[in-house]
């Protein structure tokens, strides 16, 4: 495979060059980001979906079906979402579309061709999964092979693939950010879209998936500026969770915890995402309502703090 996609630095040109147009205006505007998360309780139609989701605050919203959902079905939950000034986020795609098991990859390339043909179909921003893993026995796992060049070159090709099999009208296949998988870096997001070169290929920001030392996690608000600096116009959707660095450890250990318990600074994430239009922040890995219902309540706070409402 050619591997001079992976060997180009991209660079402030590329990001220059792609200014997102829809970036909010400073100064008396009032300034919100779309708050969201999963549903607890059971729901039977569209309209129970919208107002339970109402009463929980979100103004976005995880794609509530699958994608061998009834096409009717489909599109009363994408007027619905509209009906109520809804955002829905994003249809997860989570599977290995680099496993080293053929047959795997290739089950998961159709699994995120089906959920971009949802994604365009509901009116999602994006249709996302991660780039996945060569270990075969953990399929977002680390490994030797993640970030080389030959590696870089097949999530190319299959996120050229999906995007092409699919031809979406608005919505966009996205990659995830993992320490050990691409894209791992601000950079290497770059790298992936002059590479892959479709317009439908999105970038899915979750700040804590991308801090990989301590360096990184004490700054991680310069990292965050850097982040929508860099790839504004092609943020798609965003994760919500915080970051703990363990304190009785010799060697790095970093936790995922609560949005509110770590050190993730929500200050300058939220002041980030309230300059571009309509950009969900999502949150997720929490176990209970009451859990999602206290990092809400402090994702709220924050922004009460810099005048940004949720």
């Amino acid at each position: 495979m050619k591997r001079r996609h992976f060997i180009q630095t991209a660079g402030a040109g590329f990001a220059a060059a792609h200014l997102n147009p829809f970036i909010k205006a400073t100064g008396t505007d009032s300034l919100f980001v779309r708050l969201g998360g999963p549903l607890f309780d059971p729901y039977g139609d569209p309209e129970e979906w919208a107002r339970l989701l109402t009463l929980s605050g979100y103004r976005a919203a995880y794609c509530p079906v699958e994608p061998d959902a009834d096409p009717v079905l489909i599109r009363t939950y994408r007027d619905a979402a509209a009906r109520h000034d809804i955002v829905i986020s994003e249809v997860g795609a989570w599977s290995n579309t680099i496993s080293p098991d053929p047959e795997e990859a290739s089950e998961s390339v159709k699994k995120c061709i089906a959920g971009l043909e949802l994604a365009d179909r509901i009116g999602a921003k994006c249709c996302v999964n991660i780039s996945g893993s060569r270990n075969a026995k953990y399929w977002a796992g680390p490994h030797q092979e993640n970030l080389s060049a030959d590696v870089f070159d097949l999530v190319v090709e299959n996120t050229k693939k999906i995007i092409d099999a699919v031809k979406p009208k608005q919505a966009r296949f996205a990659l995830e950010a993992m320490p050990w998988s691409f894209p791992d870096s601000t950079e290497t997001y770059l790298q992936l879209l002059k590479a892959i070169d479709r317009p439908h290929f999105g970038v899915h920001i979750d700040p804590v998936n991308m801090i990989r030392s301590p360096r990184e996690y004490f700054n991680n608000g310069a990292l965050i500026r850097e982040m929508f600096s860099k790839l504004g116009s092609k943020i798609v959707s965003c994760h919500a969770k915080d970051i703990i660095l363990r304190e009785d450890n010799y060697i790095p250990q970093m936790d995922e915890v609560r949005a509110g318990l770590g050190k993730l600074d929500y200050v300058v994430y939220l002041q980030e995402l309230a300059r571009l239009e309509d950009i969900p922040l999502m949150m997720e890995h929490l176990n209970t309502a009451e859990e999602y219902k206290l990092a809400a309540g402090y994702i709220r706070s924050v922004g009460r703090s810099v005048h940004i409402s949720l």
